[in-house]
């Protein structure tokens, strides 16, 4: 990729970080696809979580879209295997048993 075609995906994703996410569809499995009409036909994927757009997850060309497809559903589903596990040991950290102490019966 030219510096020409790397400011211009820069460009993109600051323009999704600010919300304007253009030219994008589903792909299936919670996964989007952001199309940049320049050069070899550039794609950026990403994911929701919660309200925002934020997770990138892979970027490729036309030529490889099926396999960049598959490569970011593939992220996504670690990402929130991952979110998932964190959430349920926070829970089970911060849980309390519902015991009294030893010596602390009333």
């Amino acid at each position: 990729m030219d510096g020409q075609a790397a400011d211009r995906i820069r460009e993109v994703v600051l323009r999704m970080e600010l919300g304007n996410l253009g030219d994008v569809k589903p792909v299936g499995e919670g996964v989007s696809e952001r199309r940049i009409t320049f050069g070899p036909g550039y794609r950026i994927y990403f994911g929701r979580d919660g309200d925002e757009w934020i997770i990138l997850l892979a970027g490729g060309t036309k030529k490889r879209q099926q396999r960049d497809i598959e490569d970011a559903k593939t992220n996504w589903a670690n990402y929130k295997a991952r979110k998932r596990a964190e959430t349920r040991a926070k829970k089970t950290t911060h849980k309390p048993s519902g015991r009294t102490p030893r010596g602390k019966e009333k």
